[in-house]
């Protein structure tokens, strides 16, 4: 069972939402590339799930219970004290990246209610001042992944922002973790997967996402996600 809410607004320029997850059996659940960071605790304590470029199985026992804040694409700057591309495909646990200290006691396990000492309000609290505390992102995030998520080329993006490609790439590598061909394609994705769950056509799914056709996204799918988009969609 999964659910979100907002952030509160001390944060919500850089959160997008905080969300709980709790595992009704056991299984596999596949975690998709979305250009977000997160800060998760869950079982084996709190950890940084960096942006991803592929799909991540996290093996899940009935009970299981985890807890999130997710940042915005672009927006967690050096909020963990390492450049966001540091943390590409990687779960770190929160301890090794030595900020936030009062979050990773021992006691802190699985989600704020029932944990002594941790509720949602100090989870929050004590990310606001950690973001105080560190550089702002890059203000230009925001435009470029809207822009590619929009359809806009590199080169359009870069264009329309006055900065070369080079520059473009080296910009988006900070504050997303990768370059902007990468995070066209996962913007793409989740577009495409946003439409699809509507019941949209796949062949109006391919158009409205940006892709050549069907059989692009169904490729694009599984090098994104590891399965068939129909695997996805609960449809097989």
């Amino acid at each position: 069972m999964y659910r979100e809410w907002a952030p509160d607004p001390a944060i919500a320029g850089r959160v997008t939402c905080l969300w709980t997850s709790t595992a009704t059996s056991a299984g596999t659940k596949l975690v998709l590339p979305d250009g977000s960071v997160d800060l998760i605790w869950g079982p084996d304590g709190p950890r940084v799930a960096g942006p991803d470029t592929g799909p991540q199985p996290v093996r899940m026992s009935p009970g299981d219970r985890y807890v999130g804040i997710r940042f915005r694409p672009g927006a967690v700057g050096e909020v963990f004290g390492v450049p966001v591309e540091a943390l590409r495909d990687l779960r770190v646990p929160l301890a090794e990246l030595g900020v936030l200290p009062e979050l990773t006691a021992g006691t802190m396990r699985n989600a704020p209610g029932v944990l002594p000492g941790l509720t949602a309000g100090t989870m929050q609290e004590a990310l606001a001042v950690r973001l105080r505390a560190t550089p702002a992102p890059d203000p230009a995030a925001p435009a470029i992944a809207a822009a590619l998520g929009a359809g806009k080329s590199v080169a359009e993006v870069a264009w329309d922002l006055g900065l070369g490609e080079r520059q473009l790439h080296r910009r988006s590598l900070r504050a997303f973790g990768y370059g902007p061909k990468v995070l066209q394609r996962v913007v793409r994705f989740q577009r495409a997967l946003r439409l699809a769950r509507r019941g949209t056509a796949l062949a109006e799914v391919a158009a409205a996402s940006g892709y050549a056709d069907q059989a692009h996204l169904a490729n694009e799918v599984r090098r994104l996600a590891g399965v068939p988009l129909g695997r996805l969609l609960g449809r097989t």
